[in-house]
């Protein structure tokens, strides 16, 4: 199944990709730090009631927003927009923090003539700070009335913190005779790690998929995507991953254990690989990522353990941004995983370079390995010989820039 991520300006990419969808954004100079020029404010439309699912943060500590959303979802009844501010969490807030969540519901609601019941409200940014809410409610405003169906890029512009790029994929598959789309914008630089992390991915279908099969595979398709991202161990409290199924397509609604609906889930998980993938690769002072495959665990949960482990490695990381061949870092960090495994079973690859066999280093020349450990992408396997599961994990490298960034995040 082909996946597009480039953006496609002036044409239906990201969450406007499908039918029936629109999205428009703004700047409302919500980070108040002169830039008046930088969007900040987005807001995408459904044309029709849409069915609505959600994955969000597990860190006890939850944005207003994060709260709002998941209230309205529990309703069970359709979304018709969603809107998203960047520069400012609304998190740590208070009640103040709510009441202004639920106004940007209405602002967002009155402009699009729609209740605010049916709008999803995210926010990304620094925590603890009011919302600027006149500010807010303008680029709201403004959002909405520059909503086009070539405002996917847009979108994915305006939900960017310290990201340095647009993140967005689309996907289609066919069922019943009709072809179906299904696209996604993300964002998120830092404060990434598995189980939710400041991540936030809006992703769109024009699908007839109903809310309880879209809500199982959301989280069945979460889980080995965007939980599989790692950047620095830092969960944040705004995380949201929010699925919109409006059925503009035409066609008979999905029903799970079909084929159909495989199709659908097999869509929507390569665009949210594809997006998980991208926001790593654009992860704060970045310059090169990395895949670890584990296969041989006991069995999934393992494997997805030992691949995180090694992922978040400090000294992995730092091995791969110098390009030092040190798989020994590999092993160690395989190890202290709580995977079970015996060392003589195991078998460590980097770059399609065999390093680590039968509990003892290969005879190899390091200058292969440090050859791979140059490319903007590396690929680490492992091979545990313990029983059948598997699991992966995205990674980057960690760069003096990473520190740079978050020691002036706020300044």
């Amino acid at each position: 199944m082909a996946v597009s991520t480039a953006p496609l300006h002036g044409l239906r990419a990201g969450v406007c990709a499908p039918m029936g969808f629109r999205a428009g954004a703004a700047a409302a100079h919500i980070r108040d730090d002169g830039d008046t020029q930088r969007l900040d404010v987005a807001v995408i439309r459904s044309d029709v009631p849409a069915a609505a699912a959600g994955v969000f943060t597990r860190n006890s500590v939850k944005a207003a927003p994060v709260v709002i959303s998941q209230l309205t979802l529990r309703r069970g009844t359709p979304v018709s927009g969603v809107v998203v501010n960047s520069g400012n969490a609304n998190a740590c807030t208070g009640a103040q923090g709510l009441r202004d969540a639920l106004v940007m519901c209405a602002t967002a609601a009155e402009a699009l003539d729609l209740d605010p019941s049916d709008v999803l409200v995210c926010s990304t940014g620094v925590i603890g700070r009011p919302l600027p809410m006149q500010r807010a409610t303008t680029g709201i405003r403004s959002a909405a009335a520059a909503l086009s169906d070539a405002g996917g890029d847009l979108a994915a512009r305006a939900i960017m913190t310290t990201d340095t790029r647009p993140k967005l994929a689309e996907a289609s598959f066919a069922a019943a005779g009709i072809t179906y789309t299904v696209g996604g914008v993300a964002k998120g630089a830092g404060m990434l790690h598995p189980d939710m992390a400041t991540l936030l991915a809006f992703v769109t279908t024009d699908a007839p998929v109903g809310n309880g099969l879209l809500q199982a595979a959301l989280a069945r398709v979460a889980d080995h995507t965007f939980n599989c991202v790692t950047v620095d161990g830092d969960t944040s409290p705004n995380d949201t991953v929010i699925a919109l199924a409006n059925g503009a397509a035409g066609g008979s609604p999905l029903t799970a254990d079909t084929p159909a609906a495989s199709a659908f889930e097999a869509a929507l998980s390569d665009v949210c690989d594809s997006l998980a993938e991208q926001l790593v690769a654009d992860a704060e002072g970045a310059t090169k990522h990395f895949r670890v495959s584990v296969d041989g665990a006991a069995d999934v949960t393992q494997a997805r353990l030992a691949a995180r482990t090694v992922a978040l490695s400090p000294l992995v990381k730092t091995a791969i941004h110098g390009g030092d061949p040190n798989w020994g870092r590999v092993v160690a960090a395989l190890g202290r995983s709580g995977a079970t495994f015996t060392l003589d079973r195991c078998r460590v690859t980097i770059g399609g370079v065999l390093v680590f066999e039968g509990g003892a280093p290969v005879r190899v020349d390091l200058d292969l390995v440090r050859a791979a450990l140059g490319r903007p992408r590396v690929d680490i396997d492992v091979q545990l010989g313990a029983g059948q599961g598997s699991g992966y994990a995205w990674g980057c490298d960690l760069s003096p820039d990473y520190v740079h960034i978050n020691a002036d995040y706020t300044t």
